[in-house]
């Protein structure tokens, strides 16, 4: 498969969180961010558990369980809680810096040096997407704030080790999809009881609307992503993040009835200006070898919910 063709499906995935938005306000129940979660991560991983029949061995039960902590069990409440507290979509914002975090992380950790290029197109679409979700009188809520980094630097320091450790061999991304749910399912389904109280009762719009976040926003959107990162550099993959807030954007325009002012259209063309940038290029550093000693070649082989507030647009979603 192509590099464009690999860019390309990775991209679905964040296009899909942006849904996340709509479907939660039209067929969940209010005020249920942790269950949520809980309900998007747990019976995904399960399901897929039982269809891919494979589960860690050796080390991989603990490298699961911190993949699994950093990209869904940390990363889902930090997002909620940003979500809530930093109205006006600065919450979207503050998540536009994951980028940076994850190319600072892939230089120290993968020897992928990004290009100005690339850093120029992670400002590019974090300027876009403020655009697009902020406005006047947005707040600012200190722990709003800090949640919101903190669930960008998780999300980012997941996206950087996925790539590090990479799969076991024999193990393909729908298992290694499955590790990762189910542990981040296990993580949240303690803190969704103590905080959020038992489940509520669901009807047949919140049955629709779990079964979709379960499916198609978080099964197939989270193996699109591992997969996408399993293939292209980190920084690349963290680039089409700003595709969530804009896909979010877009829905609620042509579904809820939001409006999108000349700013925010500017914004959107910025947005997608920068996120194409970033994929064009990245260098990896290569150690310099002494001239006395042989050098043999191989060639290897190929190997995010959130809550915005009407019409706002809060962070981005996944």
């Amino acid at each position: 498969m192509s590099r464009l063709s690999t860019i390309a499906l990775t991209a679905l995935a964040p296009l899909a969180w942006g849904s996340t938005y709509a479907v939660t306000t039209q067929l969940l129940p209010p005020d249920r961010p942790l269950f949520a979660g809980l309900m998007r991560a747990l019976p995904a991983g399960l399901v897929l558990l039982a269809a891919t029949r494979a589960l860690p061995r050796g080390a991989w039960w603990w490298k699961s369980a911190v993949l699994g902590t950093l990209n869904i069990g940390a990363f889902f409440p930090l997002l909620f809680l940003a979500a809530y507290r930093l109205p006006g979509g600065v919450a979207s914002v503050v998540g536009s810096v994951g980028p940076l975090f994850v190319a600072g992380l892939a230089a120290a950790l993968l020897s992928e040096r990004p290009s100005a290029r690339t850093l120029t197109a992670a400002v590019i679409g974090a300027v876009g997407v403020s655009l697009v979700v902020l406005r006047a009188g947005a707040g600012f809520d200190a722990l709003g704030l800090l949640a919101g980094v903190a669930g960008s630097a998780s999300m980012s320091a997941g996206t950087v080790l996925t790539k590090r450790w990479g799969r076991p061999e024999g193990v393909g991304p729908l298992a290694f999809t499955g590790w990762q749910l189910t542990a981040g399912g296990l993580l949240i389904a303690p803190v969704a009881l103590l905080v959020e109280g038992l489940p509520p009762a669901l009807d047949a719009r919140a049955v629709t609307g779990y079964a979709y976040l379960a499916v198609a926003n978080t099964a197939a959107a989270y193996w699109l992503w591992f997969r996408g990162i399993g293939r292209l550099p980190a920084t690349s993959v963290s680039l089409l993040g700003f595709l969530s807030p804009l896909s979010a954007a877009a829905i609620g325009w042509a579904i809820l009835d939001q409006s999108l002012t000349p700013v925010q259209l500017l914004g959107m063309a910025i947005a997608f200006t920068g996120t194409p940038l970033g994929q064009l290029h990245y260098q990896r550093r290569v150690a310099p070898v002494p001239a006395s000693v042989p050098v043999l070649v191989s060639v290897p082989m190929s190997h995010q919910t959130s809550f915005p507030e009407t019409p706002r647009i809060s962070s981005p979603t996944r």
